[in-house]
């Protein structure tokens, strides 16, 4: 014999009687079709710049342990990866160097010798697929014993005296053939120093794309891991990169760089920061990128190689969501997945 039940048994559910709703949004949701045809932001291959890191070697590929799928390339192999953008659809890479240890020192001096590894990888780019755009990353930590964006002072961080290498740097690279300048550097003044050093060289076509909003975050870890800087750091970057609890002064930067000859401004890091992208989209209305950095990779693939997330949907979403926020386009390492994914979605 069943007991009884304290509780009481449900009544069964009447009849669902209709709403009287004059705007039912799910109507617009209910065939794919119809998502395509309201959908109000679309990721293209246009959107897409590829990071590389470039090392020494007469070939090979060298993975990355933090960064799962990502390799540092010799030469050889980032022109092959350009041939594979180009045909991808991708319009730009963008190079970092791991720099040779031995070749390091206080005032990062190898980044002043025109034949230095980003010099040489630039020129064989543009040797063999001179329709990409090439970016290149203008700032003296790669090539600085200590891990730092500028000259040091003991413990300080000298703004002029680096802001005189980067405008001489920046002049090197323009002559290897890089499209774009970027200085991620974080000093003061350098976008406009580093103008008027290109178009007294004679390059006033090539384009600054100002790292204007750089913040000194934990999300980098893995490009230093990358680039070689990580053993290297002595103590931490922010007395030059932003604090992340800073927004107007975010506004102040971006302003300064534009004032001084920005062509395209980045906020760096990318989703941690889509606030910032947003706000700096609707108030200066110019060409704004965000970098989605190496930290924010490894946190998709990490997830997605142990099973925890479905990676290719995080990817898509992820990167749609900087254009939600307004970026014209976006720095990041799953670029070529991304435009092979749009390849086919298009066949």
């Amino acid at each position: 014999m069943s007991k009884l039940s304290p509780f009481p048994r449900p009544a069964a559910p009447e009849a669902a009687s209709s709403l009287n709703l004059s705007h039912r949004l799910r109507r617009n949701r209910k065939a794919e079709w119809s998502r395509r045809l309201v959908r109000e932001n679309v990721l293209t291959t246009n959107d897409l710049i590829w990071p590389l890191f470039v090392v020494e070697g007469e070939s090979g590929r060298h993975p990355v342990a933090s960064m799962p799928g990502v390799e540092r390339l010799t030469i050889g192999e980032v022109v092959k990866e350009a041939e594979r953008a180009a045909a991808l659809d991708i319009p730009a890479l963008a190079l970092f160097p791991y720099t040779d240890p031995a070749l390091r020192d206080p005032t990062g001096s190898e980044s002043l010798n025109s034949r230095n590894l980003v010099n040489r990888a630039v020129r064989e780019i543009k040797r063999a697929v001179p329709e990409i755009g090439v970016i290149t990353d203008v700032a003296l930590d790669p090539y600085t014993s200590h891990g730092h964006d500028g000259v040091m002072d003991g413990d300080r961080i000298l703004n002029d005296e680096t802001v005189a290498l980067l405008a001489r740097q920046a002049v090197l690279q323009a002559e290897a053939g890089s499209d774009v300048i970027a200085p991620s550097d974080m000093m003061d003044g350098r976008v406009g120093a580093i103008r008027a050093a290109l178009d007294a060289a004679g390059f006033q076509d090539v384009q600054i794309m100002a790292y204007a909003a750089k913040y000194a975050s934990a999300f980098y870890g893995p490009f230093r891991d990358a680039i070689g800087t990580s053993a290297t750091l002595i103590g931490d970057k922010r007395t030059y990169q932003m604090d992340p609890a800073n927004t107007h002064e975010a506004m102040r930067e971006v302003a300064l760089d534009l004032e001084e000859g920005a062509d395209m401004i980045m906020v760096k890091p990318g989703m941690p920061y889509l606030d910032i992208v947003q706000r700096v989209k609707e108030t200066f209305a110019v060409p704004t990128f965000a970098y989605q950095v190496s930290g924010e990779y490894a946190m998709i693939q990490g997830a997605a190689n142990n099973g925890w997330i479905d990676g290719e949907r995080a990817m898509m979403e992820s990167l749609l969501a900087f254009k939600r926020a307004g970026a014209d386009g976006v720095l990041t390492y799953f670029a070529p997945r991304v435009a092979e994914q749009l390849k086919k979605a298009r066949a």
